[in-house]
């Protein structure tokens, strides 16, 4: 009852992740670092200004000039042209900071992913485990009813090694599976970011009507493909001229000053200074030109990218609904396959139990009904796996889909 009480739901678990994950929130981090990027490429749109103090002493001044000089000022700094530079940065960053945002919902996409497919193996494992304990608990008792037989010389020793056999497989088959169980849960907790004590029966609702979207992570190399093409223009502008102007406002003081005939020579209070530049690359032995052929073919290397992975997305996507009519057919047939082998255990059982067949036809038939019972508790969870791979490759959020 606690177990059941305290069992994890698959969406709170991947709710958890989303907001714990370590790589979920590196990708959020990275996420947020592109905007920063972004809000400093639109920033240098507007004028700078710059505030500077000065001290000067000259140890041998010319007679005409004062010893100590000190002063400040203010520049005021604005670029009229620049090739087209900071339009291009900006649209350089925005795609960046798309495909981080992509890559950031891809991650949470991928885990989810993840977190299911764990989920419903733990689940199926936990059922081979449970069917694996019955099968104990009947082969057990057996046992011990063997052994009293035995003690009546109604049983040979051939009879108690072959129930002691397959009691001892079965112990070392549920010890193999709880070992199954605690590495798939680490790894699920790892995942989720926090210990899990039992998992409920969370189920997806069973649609295939689904719009089909690009993955995230296609979106992401898009992207950054059409940052590429923008940084590509941001160093083709260095070939175009830099026009800036600039005005600078200083203010000076001065001690020792020199003076003729007891007179002081009249220096400067302040000065207001205008200065318009025009910079232009002429020659840089194809310096530019090198950086633009090595963007292009990152560019090209993206491209492949973005077909392979659209090819692997249409592959999965069609596999994906051929899965769950797979599924959906082993379903039916575990089910009959559990009906038979209950149907056939019940009548050995009894038939062992009067002594009319012996131990070799009851193991046989102890065996096929344990294979078939955790068979077709895979099966089931195995239909969720399917579903939520279906909902995955059509790039939705799974979670939206659980009931």
């Amino acid at each position: 009852l606690p177990l059941l009480l305290n069992a994890e739901g698959l969406k709170s678990l991947l709710k958890h992740a989303q907001e714990n994950n370590e790589l979920v929130v590196s990708q959020k981090y990275t996420e947020q670092s592109k905007q920063k990027e972004l809000d400093s490429a639109n920033s240098n749109y507007y004028p700078t200004v710059d505030a500077g103090i000065f001290y000067q002493r000259d140890d041998d001044a010319s007679p005409f000039r004062p010893g100590t000089t000190y002063g400040a000022s203010v520049k005021v700094g604005f670029d009229i042209y620049d090739g087209g530079k900071k339009s291009y940065t900006s649209k350089q960053k925005n795609s960046e900071h798309t495909s981080a945002m992509f890559s950031y919902s891809d991650t949470k996409k991928s885990i989810a992913l993840a977190i299911t497919q764990d989920f419903y193996n733990i689940k199926s494992l936990e059922a081979s485990l449970e069917a694996r304990e019955e099968s104990s608990k009947a082969l057990k008792a057996q046992l011990e009813r063997m052994l009293k037989f035995y003690d009546l010389k109604l049983a040979t020793n051939d009879d108690i090694d072959r129930l002691q056999s397959a009691y001892d497989s079965n112990v070392f088959a549920i010890d193999s599976l709880k070992f199954e169980i605690l590495s798939l849960k680490s790894a699920l907790e790892l995942k989720v970011g926090r210990n899990i004590d039992s998992l409920d029966d969370s189920k997806f609702k069973k649609t295939l009507s689904q719009q089909s979207d690009e993955l995230d992570s296609i979106q992401a190399l898009r992207a950054n493909k059409t940052a590429l093409t923008n940084l590509s223009e941001t160093v083709d502008s260095f070939y175009y001229p830099n026009i800036r102007i600039e005005d600078t406002y200083s203010l000076y003081g001065y001690q020792d000053e020199p003076s003729i005939g007891g007179t002081p020579i009249e220096q400067l209070d302040n000065q207001n200074t205008i200065m318009a530049t025009l910079n232009m690359r002429l020659i840089d032995f194809g310096v530019i030109g090198e950086q633009k052929a090595a963007i292009a073919l990152q560019a090209d290397a993206l491209n492949e990218q973005i077909k392979y992975k659209s090819k692997e997305q249409k592959m999965q996507l069609s596999l994906a609904t051929r899965r769950i009519e797979t599924v959906n057919l082993n379903i039916k047939s575990s089910q009959s396959a559990l009906k038979s082998a209950t149907s056939a255990l019940e009548t050995i059982t009894k038939k062992y139990n009067a002594g009319i067949i012996d131990n070799v036809v009851y193991l046989d038939a102890l065996s096929s009904h344990t294979q078939a019972k955790a068979f077709n508790e895979k099966s089931i969870n195995d239909l969720e796996i399917a579903y939520a791979m279906y909902y995955y490759y059509n790039s939705k959020n799974i979670e939206e889909f659980i009931k």
